[in-house]
């Protein structure tokens, strides 16, 4: 059965894939120069991680190690593992490739996400780890029925997997291309295959001991890019921002706000979306059940806002040292005349040509298999979340009604993990040339529409019932998708419609959704009288009590 349903697999992956492969191989892809350095350290990182893997595998016997480690993980070590999950694709590429482009306006995306750890900290953190099991899915449909419940929180995890994979999959490629000569098609393949080696066969074990060692050495790494640019120009941040205002195409307009998003609309939008977003992101609410209790989760968010916050810091330095000695440098452009918009590899690639910059190439080498590594391990735990949305929301509990075996609930996770492994190579081939902090906030947009209303009106308000959970929370999810698609960054950038074309002219629609989920929510539980409600609305004061002092936390169940 195993096998023709993985024969079946392989059989979809053109249809997958097909659409995209003609953009891909013909569009603008620039095959570098094969770099033996970061080809090296390349391989001891993989066959690094290949062995942590098995040693993980030696270790997972049961669902619980499989999906949170069997909640052995320390607060210090979940808090660095959550920071590793953020130190990837979006944070260390994205960001600083953001900065590179448009200055002071890069920020917004590190401002929004560390301003809402605080959110996770005080609202989501001890709740949840007091209320769930596996998935935040357990928490949401814990006082009400469980099959809709599970349901939406399933879609609202895929969909919102599914966009996060993209950026991943697309800053891995490029990585991979611009340092080992490999066509972009084949290096998103080559990581695709990877993820689903580690998360098929380590689970959360090897998902977070990879994130813990990689987020040292990537901070590591940071650091000593950041502390070489200040070298540069003698500790002085006044001498790096006066050059780069020199140098940037756009002057002085690299130190003001508004460069990167003027519509106000668009940039209060972004701001709910990665600010709530982060209280929605399936991944990482599942690192929470990885710790024995609630004080546990409550440190873990505290190591993980330092760690952070220390990061960010480090990539506004990187991004402006990118201005000064990327953009200026023949070496790292494909043509000198154009200056910073010619870079190698697109804007992603800034931070990575900075290391060349400063470190040479061994240090190059180092700097992009840690990145490339650290990356392979979000999308893991990103696959981690969405197999065990499949097999422990949908297969276990909505389609065996609660009475699967946890041999089958696993074997389930890991046909799942190769399915979203497959799609995440189709969606990675196909929007190849997106800014991937850009694509990490539409991610942010849907976590904040569908998953974090549910879930925090589902803790904090007594008059919530099932009907108004399913049908607010779809559509957060139906309005979000919507404006993600019919905004100018996916209609007019990805699938190449005329510029001017989108039918919504905001690049992000949180603000749009959010209101109507919450909204939404409200009104249909209201308006709810049914026998279903009554119960719904009973069981809240049995919640709060677990959810505030986590009495019977210990015997978490799937419920």
């Amino acid at each position: 059965m195993n096998r023709r349903i993985l024969i079946a697999l392989a059989a979809l992956t053109p249809l997958f894939a097909a659409p995209a492969f003609a953009d891909a191989v013909s569009g603008n892809v620039q095959k570098q120069a094969t770099n033996w350095s970061a080809i090296l350290m390349f391989g001891l990182f993989v066959v690094a991680t290949l062995g942590i893997t098995y040693w993980a595998a030696s270790r997972t016997k049961s669902a619980a190690q499989f999906y949170t480690a069997g909640g052995g993980i320390t607060g210090f070590q979940n808090g660095l593992a959550i920071a590793g999950d953020y130190m990837s694709a979006a944070s260390f590429l994205g960001i600083s490739g953001l900065v590179y482009t448009s200055g002071y306006d890069g920020l917004i995306y590190s401002v929004g996400w560390l301003v809402g750890w605080p959110i996770v900290t005080f609202l989501i953190a001890e709740p949840l780890r007091n209320l769930g099991k596996f998935t935040f899915a357990d928490v949401a449909s814990f006082r009400f029925q469980q099959t809709p419940m599970r349901v939406l929180a399933a879609c609202g995890t895929l969909v919102t997997v599914a966009f996060y994979l993209i950026a991943q999959m697309v800053g891995a490629g490029k990585l991979i291309q611009l340092l080992f000569g490999m066509p972009y098609l084949y290096a998103v393949i080559i990581v695709g295959i990877l993820m689903i080696v580690y998360v098929t066969f380590g689970g959360m074990v090897a998902t977070t001991w990879v994130q813990i060692i990689k987020a040292c050495l990537l901070l590591g790494g940071a650091s000593f890019m950041a502390f070489m640019v200040l070298v540069k120009f003698g500790f002085s941040p006044e001498a790096l921002f006066a050059k780069a205002v020199e140098v940037h195409p756009k002057k002085d307009a690299i130190m003001a706000p508004g460069s990167l998003i003027s519509n106000p609309i668009s940039a209060i939008s972004l701001g709910l979306a990665l600010m709530f977003g982060t209280a929605g992101l399936p991944h990482i609410l599942m690192r929470f059940f990885t710790v024995a209790d609630a004080q546990a989760a409550r440190k873990s968010v505290f190591y993980a806002t330092g760690f952070i916050g220390y990061f960010y810091i480090l990539t506004f330095i990187i991004g402006f040292g990118a201005i000064t000695l990327v953009s200026t440098n023949p070496e790292f452009l494909t043509d000198p005349a154009k200056g910073l918009a010619a870079i190698r590899g697109g804007d992603n690639m800034a931070a990575i040509h900075l290391a060349n910059a400063v470190g040479g190439n061994v240090f190059l080498g180092f700097i992009a298999a840690v990145a490339f590594a650290t990356i392979l391990a979000v999308v893991s735990g990103l696959t981690l979340a969405g197999a065990s949305a499949v097999s422990h929301d949908l297969y276990a509990t909505v389609v065996k009604g609660g009475k699967a075996n946890e041999q089958d609930e696993i074997r389930v996770s890991k046909i799942a993990t190769v399915v979203l492994g497959i799609l995440a190579m189709g969606l990675g081939i196909l929007f190849e040339n997106v800014n991937v902090a850009f694509m990490v906030g539409l991610a942010f947009a849907i976590a904040a529409s569908c998953n974090f209303p549910v879930l925090l009106m589902s803790m904090m308000w007594k008059g919530m019932t099932t009907r108004g959970a399913v049908i607010g929370g779809f559509l957060g999810l139906a309005s979000a998708l919507v404006g993600v698609v019919l905004s100018p960054g996916v209609w007019e950038a990805t699938l190449g419609y005329p510029k001017g074309s989108a039918p919504v002219p905001y690049s992000n629609p949180a603000l749009f959704s959010m209101t109507i989920a919450f909204v939404g929510i409200w009104l249909f539980s209201k308006l709810d009288t049914s026998k279903r409600a009554a119960e719904d609305r009973a069981g809240f004061e049995a919640q709060y009590v677990r959810s505030q002092t986590g009495i019977g936390a210990a015997g978490a169940s799937a419920h």
